[in-house]
């Protein structure tokens, strides 16, 4: 296997799994900035342009990240970081489509109409007047998560570290990191960051 790398949460997300759960692999670094990911090559790979992506043993693409994680936890099942029953894979699933659905998307499209207007203006459909609603979109559903996480659970899916977490925390950083902070009073969201951010995969 390939993977296709380059800056931003996504590929972290996946980086990051990948060293929680001992994977190693190639890595190809796409020059995002420079738009090497609109270029043919990396088109015939991901057609939408976007990274990361996962090339198989068998020449197969797999782009997006939570299927890209999906599957390498499928190959390589232990140490389970989605989870190692049916239980704990529907639990973990269900907070990663909250989480991507209510906090992350909003973030990043909060930040590409706004801050990273120059960049993406020229690459995807961009409405700058929809920014700060966005913004407080992923602001308010953060505050319905801090309230979730008041019953003491050490991570996102109780006492596991899981993809759930994964996601959170590097969409977070992303964002304290381009004009969208963390609200400290989110405490509990807070105290579980400072957790994540102690783990060796933080700098994968």
């Amino acid at each position: 296997m390939k993977f296709y790398d380059s800056v931003g949460p996504n590929p972290r997300i996946v980086r990051m799994f990948m060293a929680e759960k001992g994977i190693e692999m190639p890595k190809q670094t796409v020059d995002v900035r420079g738009g090497e990911n609109r270029e043919a090559a990396h088109l015939k790979r991901n057609p939408h342009g976007q990274m990361p992506t996962l090339e198989l043993d068998d020449g197969v693409y797999v782009s997006e990240i939570i299927p890209i994680c999906e599957y390498l936890e499928e190959k390589t099942p232990a140490p389970a970081v989605i989870g190692s029953t049916a239980e704990e894979r529907a639990e973990c699933r269900m907070w990663t489509r909250r989480i991507d659905l209510n906090i992350c998307e909003p973030l990043a499209n909060g930040f590409r109409f706004s801050e990273g207007l120059k960049l993406f203006e020229k690459r995807i459909h961009c409405v700058p007047e929809a920014s700060p609603g966005l913004k407080a979109m992923a602001a308010n559903r953060l505050k319905w998560l801090d309230g979730q996480m008041a019953d003491g659970r050490e991570f996102i899916c109780g006492k596991r570290f899981t993809l759930a977490d994964i996601l959170l925390y590097c969409f977070l950083d992303f964002g304290g990191k381009v004009g969208q902070p963390l609200d400290p009073s989110n405490a509990h969201i807070a105290a579980w960051f400072k957790r994540v951010a102690e783990r060796p995969s933080v700098t994968a």
